[in-house]
């Protein structure tokens, strides 16, 4: 009779995954917040348990073996049901909490001021925002998040919201003076670092294309956009951003001409998360938010 088999070296197994991901031990070291000599000494006692190597050590870098490729591939999608098993038990028992990763822009412009809408109609659902959007990669620490883009995200399953239509805006008082796109050639046109193409953009579909956005830049749109409110000039706008704006009058849009940006508004999430309570009742909010 074959003896019963070890249990699994999980911080071993924790150990190799990384440095399988990073392909360095002092990468994964730095992940698991732990030295590369430990990292180094825990794959080798998983190697040594299983009577197999898993890598192939070089002096800069390190090596799968075919063992440890099949072993990598074979991991993922477990590590993945233990961490959709962790959330589902976390969840049943009270203490999960939605985690959405959003642009500081979107979170202040469009989001947060419709939270109160959510938590009416969802009183128990805990909602945590951080920072994601173009300041930050997707993170497995995040239930969901909210980005612009064209839709196609490796290993994310994307809800598209709404378009992302340009439209420029400014003050009142600077739209008063404003009577056809050929006279932002003597204003200020204020621009966003992230997004140079929106400007050129959006006068072309004007019909002036000659016309140069040079103004101040600033790092995300909502700064240029509450610069426009303060009389520094004109802002490109994006909606959802400026919709609120628009309607209570703080900013006018001097040309009534919507220019698609050719991106879309996304809420974003790994596969496994589809089942996830928390994040089915946000979509599904969203998503009447943005028919609405």
């Amino acid at each position: 009779m074959l003896p019963a088999p070890r249990p699994p070296f999980l911080n071993g197994i924790r150990a190799f995954e990384a440095a399988a991901r990073a392909g360095s031990f002092v990468q994964a070291a730095a992940e698991l917040h732990v030295t590369p000599a430990a990292v180094s000494r825990l794959v080798k006692l998983l190697e040594e348990r299983m009577g197999v190597a898993l890598f192939r050590r070089h002096a800069n870098r390190l090596e799968l073996t075919a063992a440890g490729r099949r072993y990598r591939d074979g991991l993922v999608p477990l590590l993945d049901a233990l961490a959709r098993l962790t959330e589902q038990v976390r969840e049943e028992a009270g203490g999960g909490a939605l985690t959405v990763g959003v642009g500081p822009t979107f979170a202040i412009r469009w989001l947060i001021p419709r939270l109160a809408d959510l938590q009416r109609r969802q009183p128990g659902l805990e909602v945590r925002i951080t920072t994601g959007g173009i300041a930050a990669p997707f993170s497995d620490r995040w239930s969901c998040g909210i980005l612009m883009g064209e839709g196609e995200w490796p290993d994310l399953v994307a809800t598209r919201l709404f378009g992302a239509d340009l439209l420029p805006v400014c003050a009142p008082a600077m739209a008063a003076k404003l009577r056809r796109p050929a006279g932002l050639a003597r204003a200020t046109l204020l621009r966003v670092a992230h997004a140079p193409g929106d400007w050129p953009r959006w006068l072309e579909a004007a019909g002036a294309p000659g016309i140069t956005a040079a103004g101040p830049v600033f790092e995300f749109y909502g700064q240029a956009q509450q610069a426009a409110a303060d009389g520094l000039g004109v802002a490109m706008g994006v909606r959802p951003y400026i919709d609120d704006d628009l309607a209570a009058g703080r900013l006018v849009a001097p040309f009534p001409l919507p220019v698609a940006r050719g991106t879309a508004w996304y809420l974003v999430h790994r596969p496994w998360r589809a089942a996830d309570r928390g994040v089915r009742l946000f979509r599904d909010w969203l998503l009447a938010q943005a028919a609405g």
